[in-house]
Parts: structure tokens; C-alpha cells; sequence
């Protein structure tokens, strides 16, 4: 397995804000330690824009390097189009190695599913996922099938997938939670399972196989996994009852599905976050 990841993604930081450095080193550490999965590392590459404006605006790349901030979560720092360039490269090389056959995930930040055509928002800045989606469809690919699992609905990647030919979209989600979208399907290939905050862990995995049965009949070439671990039961910024074993059983269920794959790191920001990952990536081994 494939770990693409860079030490300066953790270079940029504000004080209590959740979407913190830590994400990435802590989970780096834990993952170089580790024996159980024979890991290879990756920094990533550069992107151009051509790939970028399939799925944004111009404007949104020229408010990048605008010294504002663009909401209440999502600030803006000196070298933010740079640090979101590189996530949008890292997302884009993992989709590279997944036609290659192999088997990867991006360790970046900052994530994008909350990116939408127009708007940095949510801790996002430019979307990761659906970048890549796009560039895989515009290279060849018929039927990619976009799975988020992110507690928090992929409003951005909905709003720059939706209707787009050979693209599905799935997102299990809470919902009432931010961003208050997601409550239903939308367009020809948008397919949203809201989860009611209080709902049981049993409920929820259910959500879960419901989703991953409707993308198996979808029957994808690609699989491109917006991999959110907010839904932890543990996790300060929601309401989910998911643990450990059932981001491995998450990861197990994909790569039994034995489709080329690659996943994006969005959401998490428990401490817990690299057992989560690592409990994940060896589901997705099949350890």
C-alpha cells in the first residue's frame, strides 16, 4: 500500500481550530511505526490547472491567494493555494496508482469534499475528490463511483458531480449536521443516506450496507473513497457511534469489492484518528 503524504501539509495552523497539523504527523508517526502493513511512502507530485477547472471556477483559484478568510472554519492562511495545490496533487497521483493497480491513500490536508464549484468552505479549499473523479472520467474512465463516508455530507462534491455522465455519487452522512445539506437524492446520480443524530451504531452500519450495495450495482471501474472518520463515536465536532472495527469493516467491504480504489483523507479530528486510519487501512489490505 501507498501512503502519499507531505511533512509541509502540516506547516499551517490557527489556535483551537479542529483542522490541525497533528492529523497528519501524529498519523504519520503511528504509520511508520506500525508492522502489520508493508507501507511504501510518496510525496506528491504538482497539477496544473487544466485538471482544477473542471471542477471550479477561475475565480475560486484567484480568491485562493486573496488574504481573507473565506468563513468562520475556514481561514485563510499565507501559502494556502499552495498547501491545497498539493492536496489536489496527492488526490490525483492516488488515482493514478489505483489504474496502476496498486493501492493508495492520501494522507493531506487540507481535505475538499466541502469545496464546491464556487466556495472554499468547511476546512476546504479546493475539492480533492472530485477533482480527481472528474479527471478520471475525462481520461478514460466509464463508471467512477464516489464513496464519503464523512460524518458531514459532501456538499461540494455533490455540487460539482451532480449529473455529471459516468459519475455516481454516495454519501452516509448525519443529517441535521453541517452542512445542512444531504437530506435527500438529488439529480440523476447524487445518492444521499442521512443518519439521524441519535441513531444506534447498529443503524448506522446499516446506512452503510445499504450505501455499499447500491454502489456494487452500480457496478464501477474506479472507486474513489472520501474517507471521513467523524462519525467516531469519540470524535469532538459530532454525534456518531462508529468505532475502530467499523472503519476496518468499512475498508474490508471496499476492498472486497475488488474494483481499483483510492482513498482521501477529509474529516477526523479525535486523538484517536490514526488508530482510525490505520484500522481502516488494514481493512482495506484485507488484514
Amino acid at each position: 500500500m501507498i501512503i502519499i503524504t507531505d511533512e509541509h501539509c502540516a506547516e499551517y495552523s490557527r489556535a483551537g481550530h479542529p483542522e490541525r497539523p497533528q492529523r497528519i504527523t501524529a498519523t504519520v508517526e503511528l504509520l511508520r511505526k506500525q508492522t502489520e502493513l508493508a507501507l511504501t511512502w510518496q510525496t506528491p507530485t504538482h497539477v496544473s490547472d487544466e485538471p482544477i477547472l473542471r471542477a471550479h471556477t477561475p475565480q475560486l483559484l484567484a480568491r485562493l491567494e486573496t488574504p481573507e478568510d473565506f468563513d468562520n472554519d475556514t481561514p485563510y492562511f499565507d501559502g494556502i493555494a499552495h498547501h491545497a495545490r498539493a492536496s489536489v496533487a496527492a488526490a490525483l497521483d492516488a488515482l493514478r496508482l489505483a489504474r496502476e493497480g496498486k493501492s493508495a491513500f492520501s494522507l493531506m490536508r487540507p481535505p475538499g469534499h466541502h469545496a464546491t464549484r464556487e466556495h472554499s468552505m468547511g476546512f476546504c479549499y479546493m475539492n480533492n475528490i472530485a477533482i480527481a473523479a472528474l479527471a478520471a472520467t475525462a481520461t478514460g474512465a466509464k463508471r467512477v463511483a464516489v464513496f464519503d463516508f464523512d460524518v458531514h455530507h459532501g456538499n461540494g462534491t455533490e455540487d460539482i458531480l451532480l449529473n455529471q455522465p459516468g459519475i455516481e455519487f454516495f454519501s452516509v452522512h448525519q443529517h441535521p449536521a453541517y452542512p445542512n445539506t444531504g437530506a435527500t437524492s438529488i439529480g440523476r446520480n447524487c445518492f444521499n443516506y442521512p443518519v439521524w443524530p441519535a441513531a444506534g451504531r447498529e443503524t448506522y452500519r446499516a446506512k452503510l450496507v445499504h450505501a455499499l450495495d447500491d454502489l456494487k450495482h452500480f457496478r464501477p471501474d474506479l472507486i474513489a473513497v472520501s474517507a471521513g472518520f467523524d462519525a467516531y463515536a469519540r470524535d469532538p465536532l459530532a454525534d456518531g457511534p462508529l468505532l475502530a472495527e467499523d472503519f476496518h469493516w468499512l475498508g474490508q467491504s471496499l476492498g472486497k469489492l475488488g474494483v481499483p480504489m483510492f482513498s482521501v483523507l477529509e474529516g477526523g479530528y479525535s486523538r484517536d484518528l490514526p488508530e482510525l486510519i490505520l484500522a481502516y487501512l488494514q481493512g482495506v489490505a484485507g488484514k
